[in-house]
């Protein structure tokens, strides 16, 4: 079993493979743009090859500004063997390549809110995490994705909430104190392989570093009092408008102040021509999640996410 990166003559055999589209995040259309943006490059996708031929293939995103990438988008095999052995070598190889202080890799699944019912895609998922965990990405988050689009309504926009901007120390002050009790496995996952201060380092960092998307959006939200109560970040990505961040902290919790940051993210997007919002929030944040249905969002897929477990 011989592993290489791919190769521009390898396009003919990557754009076939594709066309299994399956549980995959990747398209024909989306291969062809993000390798032209850097979001995929052909030293972050790697191959098993047998006998000259091409058998997997395995492509990874990752920021066009980072060294590194970040999460697998999909993982392709041609034959009827079992593809779970050559999966597994590929996904060690890249985690071998990747340096120990690099934020962890993961891989995401993009599935409609039904999933489990779909025996086909049950099927066609089960392989390809049988090759995640046996790599080591034994951690898994399902993640609820919302989309507000204009014919839901806008929601009413905060009367109990000032909304300034603020420096990065301010705002690394805010992701450290909002950690505090978060129901959020991403942020959990950070302040224990960081510690506080490293996890919101990394956040201010991660949230800086977003697609078109602009720091002068951040705002940070005061009470009547002038408590400061949360923060809210508007975002976007190659995807789109999205709701990059919002949280509450911990003592300022059970008001209902996540209704508040979110209509203002909302408006704050609107306003700058957004026609459609995206966001996600994990399953078991149970009061996030009625806060997005509260304020017009609508629950339209599910991310699943395999990652490393909490040490």
């Amino acid at each position: 079993m011989n592993i290489r990166t791919t190769v521009e003559a390898d396009l003919d055999t990557i754009h076939a493979l594709i066309e299994q589209q399956s549980v995959n995040t990747v398209t024909r259309e989306r291969y062809d743009e993000f390798l032209a943006e850097g979001f995929y490059r052909h030293d972050w996708s790697w191959v098993v090859e047998e006998n000259g031929a091409i058998r997997a293939l395995a492509i990874w995103w990752g920021l066009p500004s980072h060294d590194h990438p970040f999460s697998i988008d999909g993982l392709y095999y041609a034959g009827d063997a079992d593809p779970v052995p050559a999966w597994t070598a590929l996904i060690e190889h890249t985690l071998r390549s990747r340096p120990a202080d690099a934020e962890p890799s993961e891989y995401h699944f993009f599935l409609s809110p039904d999933w489990k019912e779909q025996p086909s895609v049950v099927a066609e998922l089960a392989p390809r995490r049988k090759a995640a965990e046996a790599a080591g990405l034994t951690g898994v988050t399902e993640r609820l994705r919302y989309d507000w689009k204009p014919e839901y309504g806008l929601p009413p926009r905060s009367t109990r909430l000032r909304f300034a901007e603020a420096g990065d120390e301010a705002f690394v002050d805010v992701f450290r104190r909002v950690h505090e009790g978060t129901l959020d496995a991403a942020s959990a996952r950070s302040v224990a392989r960081l510690g506080a201060d490293g996890a919101a380092r990394e956040e201010l960092e991660v949230y800086k570093s977003m697609p078109n998307s602009d720091r002068s959006w951040w705002r940070l939200a005061y009470d009547a009092d002038g408590q400061l109560v949360g923060f809210a970040i508007p975002s976007a990505n190659q995807g789109g408008p999205t709701v990059g961040y919002l949280g509450v902290l911990a003592e300022h919790r059970g008001h209902r102040y996540s209704d508040d940051l979110l209509a203002e993210i909302t408006h704050f997007l609107v306003e700058r021509g957004a026609e459609r919002i995206t966001a996600d929030t994990d399953f078991g944040n149970v009061p996030m999640a009625r806060s997005f249905e509260r304020q017009h969002y609508r629950n339209f897929a599910v991310r699943v996410v395999l990652s490393f477990p909490v040490s």
